[in-house]
């Protein structure tokens, strides 16, 4: 027997989670867990299950399609490793922690490559065996730039995220068009709060007593992509914007690594410029 993802959204109506499971009964499948959701304002359905038994894809496709409503998305996901590229700049912190989770066996995932435009980081991502590409922005207008970087990336095959790891470059609308929803950044902030350049200067001289990080999908209006996951530590008036900085670091590195993870286990749904996380 084998294990299996099921993801569904589709116009909420009464009965859904009663028809699919009949359907994945008259499939002999068990269903060993599953998470639903309805959004009532937009009368939207979500469910995630994950189900053990032989399936014939194209036969439950065909069961599911009849049973649900004419709108429904249904993803049939058989689990393995999901294939992703890490773009960097200089700084390690959330690099390093996605390295180290990745050798202890963390994340259920392959790391094709690391990508960046300077090659500061090359020696500690050979450590970890892992094909490291500069390609230099100097001399480049940006769009030649990211052709080059997407010549790269699509020289790989089944590419399912794309990780900005502290990717300090803002990315063309081409760019994210050709990857959407496959591209997961790290804002060092807690959004919608101090977007854009030096957030914890910004923190810092609005006297904040909070500070985060937030994960998120990448869409072209800058820091606004679908939020992931979030996280904030406590700060006071004896911190300076640089240990704001210092401590910001460490939330930025638990938050992007949770995110990918939740990724990587198929658990989010992106709908409306928000998720929906199981």
């Amino acid at each position: 027997m084998s294990q299996y993802r099921v993801l569904i959204d589709a116009n909420d109506e009464m009965g859904l989670v009663h028809k699919i499971s009949s359907v994945f009964f008259s499939h002999n499948l068990n269903m060993l867990s599953n998470s639903e959701f309805v959004d009532k304002e937009n009368n939207k359905f979500f469910m995630r299950s994950v189900v053990d038994g032989e399936i014939d894809f194209k036969s439950l496709e065909a069961d599911l399609i009849k049973t649900l409503p004419s709108d429904a998305n249904i993803k049939l996901i058989d689990p393995k490793k999901k294939n992703i590229i890490i773009m960097a700049t200089k700084e390690l912190h959330a690099l390093g922690d996605i390295l180290i989770r990745y050798e202890a066996g963390e994340l259920d995932a392959n790391i094709l490559a690391v990508i960046s435009n300077y090659d500061e980081l090359e020696s500690l991502v050979s450590r970890f065996k892992i094909p490291y590409i500069t390609v230099s922005h100097e001399g480049c207008q940006r769009l030649e730039h990211e052709q080059k970087i997407m010549k790269y990336i699509d020289s790989f095959s089944d590419v399912d995220y794309i990780v900005l790891a502290k990717y300090m470059r803002i990315l063309t609308p081409r760019f994210v068009e050709a990857y959407e929803d496959k591209i997961i950044n790290i804002h060092h902030s807690f959004l919608p709060a101090f977007i854009g350049a030096n957030p914890y200067k910004q923190a810092y001289n609005r006297g904040v007593k909070i500070i985060g990080a937030t994960a998120h999908f990448v869409n072209n209006n800058l820091d606004e992509g679908p939020i992931i996951a979030q996280e904030v530590i406590h700060v006071d008036h004896a911190y300076n914007w640089r240990d704001m900085q210092s401590s910001g670091r460490d939330v930025e590195k638990v938050v992007l690594s949770r995110a990918l993870k939740l990724a990587l286990e198929d658990r989010i749904f992106v709908y409306a410029n928000k998720t929906v996380i199981f």
